[in-house]
């Protein structure tokens, strides 16, 4: 064989490669660049069948909380198609060797991949039970603030600091939802010792009409006046209480400590302030 003859195959050799290389990697740009478009696309058409018509056919809440499930179930499964598919670039027949080998996967899943499956399979009895949707505000896994994602594997909590908690799905054994039902909001006032409780509980009981008319839009029940609770150390402790619609009983609380104090100013019923002791000194200033 001479040189020239070698140099023919080596060069037809290296040509090929270069072929092979540069059709693999378009493919995988390809595939990849697709799968991108499908889940960019995809997101969009959620988006538009659920969020736009929210209201209509589902609640706001449940719409955006489906939207997010929909999009984590539409990225996972065009990554793994994407997956398969690149390959199956390098190994043809890749997809009927992970199907025969399903039964190891399966396997494998059971030892290696126990979190991942308790995950999904809790977040799918989550939104099938309705606990909780996007922009409810909750505490899950010690963590309280507002939904702002619900995945197939994780929750998003928005905590008041701003701080974002992702928190997978299987480690939600306990749910507390601010947003279902009527919410209570509690106001304790201490009076001195030597008011008249009597006296105290009418300006109480007057102020609480007025408070119930002035902000009728947010309550469901009272304010009701329970009266006594509990003696402290420096004052006699009475108790307000009020239903309120969701999410507005912290600000009723606000309010309501305000009306109180003004109400009780206006009637000269002393609250007790902290305590100072006065001790003369005799004989002088004390040594430096």
């Amino acid at each position: 064989m001479d040189l020239d003859s070698l140099k023919a195959g080596f060069l037809s050799y290296v040509v090929d490669d270069i072929q092979v290389v540069t059709t693999s990697t378009l493919r995988i740009i390809g595939t990849l660049i697709l799968a991108k478009l499908i889940i960019h696309f995809g997101s969009k058409a959620v988006e538009k069948i659920l969020i736009n018509k929210a209201g209509k056919i589902i609640p706001d809440n449940r719409a955006l909380t489906l939207s997010g499930l929909l999009k984590s179930i539409l990225r996972y499964a065009v990554y793994f198609v994407a997956a398969i598919s690149i390959i199956e670039i390098f190994i043809p027949n890749a997809a009927k060797t992970v199907l025969a080998g399903a039964g190891i996967l399966g396997l494998a899943v059971g030892f290696g991949a126990q979190n991942l499956v308790r995950d999904i399979i809790t977040g799918f009895f989550i939104l099938f039970e309705d606990q909780y949707a996007v922009g409810e505000y909750v505490t899950l896994a010690g963590v309280t603030g507002t939904v702002e994602e619900m995945g197939l594997r994780v929750t998003k909590i928005r905590e008041g600091g701003g701080q974002l908690h992702i928190i997978p799905n299987g480690s939600i054994n306990q749910v507390a939802n601010f947003n279902r039902g009527g919410m209570q909001a509690q106001v304790e006032i201490g009076i001195a010792y030597d008011e008249e409780i009597d006296r105290a509980l009418y300006v109480l009981h007057q102020m609480s009409q007025d408070f119930s008319r002035k902000w009728s839009e947010d309550l469901l029940e009272g304010p009701d006046v329970l009266g006594l609770v509990r003696f402290d150390q420096s004052d006699m402790v009475l108790r307000v209480v009020a239903k309120t619609k969701p999410m507005r009983q912290w600000e009723i609380e606000r309010q309501l400590r305000k009306s109180i104090k003004e109400s009780f100013d206006r009637e000269g019923i002393k609250m007790p302030g902290p305590n100072k002791i006065f001790i003369p000194i005799r004989g002088g200033e004390p040594d430096a």
